[in-house]
């Protein structure tokens, strides 16, 4: 018997009992589904989320520095970090959490109200901004305390629709501020609390203000990921004896650590819940063996009659693993569409997104259906082939 006749066969006789294959099938169909399901969101999450960290921008070393004696602990990590060739730019992250007014817009009535961010000339360059209209803060803004802020694009259609703000004043916190520029949309994805709804001032023009703001937050940018450890040993060498003296609090650490637990914790949910979607594969590999088992019995006499005319051993065992793998193959195949489908709703409600499972994952899914088709149809087929052709032929 060739393949293709052994083929035929397995068809004709899953087709003949098509309601117990299809419940057959259930196990592997759920399992296959599950497996799908859960990988390609966890996948597509976590993907999310690391759009979310670059977004944010990459390479980034976040400083907490504070002087007990009300210095200015900026000035210095900003004047020790300027020493440092590996790095790119520093910035305070400090926030001022004051109302902000145009005309008869207030931040008070909005349900997302903006962020508004002291920075330096180089907070665009460390947070990955980049101007759409008028020019950025400068230099000159920070030394002479220019009371002028640059907004994000979410921020500018909130308080400007569709006008352009360049040159309009806006009331921050009790003092005017003029718009000299739009950053660029980053976040797309985010209608709410949004990465784009910032507003972005010179940290020392906040003697103007009602409400001040301290700044001892601060975010170093590094030319690449080798260099991130390296300033960061250099940083804790410097100002390590602020903790150790009691002149102050210092302390840092990379960015990079919180896109690595991420990464570990999407690892770990994808193994902890695929081990219980592997449940269900396991489930359904017994079920398989089961049915072949029950199938065996119920043509032992076909077994005799084909052992008795001279067919082989391995003619019987290919038989049986061609059927199961079958049954199977067709329960991957319903499962994996079942997979496309649940991906799409899934990921819609859980990242807002639309995403399918990669063909990596869908030629995976299908081969180890398969796979687990031969797995658990192998004691049956020996089982079959070791029937003797005088015992077979007795059988009722």
């Amino acid at each position: 018997m060739n393949l293709a006749q052994a083929f035929k066969m397995a068809v004709k006789s899953i087709w003949s009992k098509k309601m117990r294959s299809l419940l057959t099938m259930l196990g592997i169909i759920i399992g296959i589904a599950a497996v799908m399901i859960i990988v390609s969101v966890i996948t597509g999450a976590n993907k999310k989320s690391m759009e979310y960290y670059e977004s944010m921008g990459t390479n980034k070393i976040s400083v907490s520095a504070q002087l007990y004696s009300g210095g200015d602990a900026f000035e210095e990590v900003y004047n020790y970090c300027k020493s440092i060739d590996m790095v790119v730019g520093v910035t305070p992250t400090g926030y001022v959490g004051g109302t902000v007014k145009y005309g008869a817009k207030n931040s008070q009535s909005m349900e997302y109200p903006p962020q508004i961010y002291l920075g330096s000339d180089q907070y665009s360059m460390c947070n990955n901004f980049q101007i759409d209209k008028g020019r950025d803060l400068s230099y000159l803004d920070v030394k002479k305390y220019s009371a002028v802020c640059v907004l994000g694009a979410a921020a500018a259609k909130n308080f400007f629709d569709a006008a352009d703000p360049i040159g309009k004043d806006l009331t921050i916190a009790g003092a005017n501020f003029t718009v000299v520029g739009v950053y660029a949309q980053k976040d797309f994805m985010n209608q709410g609390y949004s990465l784009d709804n910032v507003i972005v001032i010179p940290y020392t023009s906040q003697r103007y203000l009602s409400e001040y703001s301290d700044l001892s937050d601060i975010t170093v940018k590094v030319k690449d990921s080798a260099s991130v450890n390296q300033v960061i040993a250099l940083l804790n060498g410097n100002f390590d004896n602020w903790n150790q003296t009691g002149r102050g609090n210092f302390w840092c650490y990379s960015d990079q650590s919180w896109q690595d637990q991420s990464n570990q914790q999407a690892l770990m949910m994808s193994l902890v819940l695929g081990a219980i979607a592997g449940i269900s594969l396991l489930v359904g590999g017994i079920g398989i063996m089961n049915i072949m088992l029950v199938t065996v019995t119920e043509r032992t006499r076909e077994i005799g009659i084909r052992r008795a005319i001279g067919a082989e051993r391995k003619s019987i065992v290919i038989q049986f693993l061609i059927e199961a793998g079958v049954i199977c193959g067709i329960g991957g195949i319903i499962g994996i569409a079942i997979g496309f489908f649940g991906t799409a709703i899934a990921s819609k409600l859980i990242v807002q997104s639309v995403l399918l499972p990669s063909p990596v994952i869908t030629i995976f899914a299908f081969l180890f259906s398969v796979a687990l088709g031969v797995l658990f149809g192998m004691f049956p087929a020996i089982k079959a082939s070791k029937l003797q052709p005088v015992v077979a032929l007795r059988a009722e």
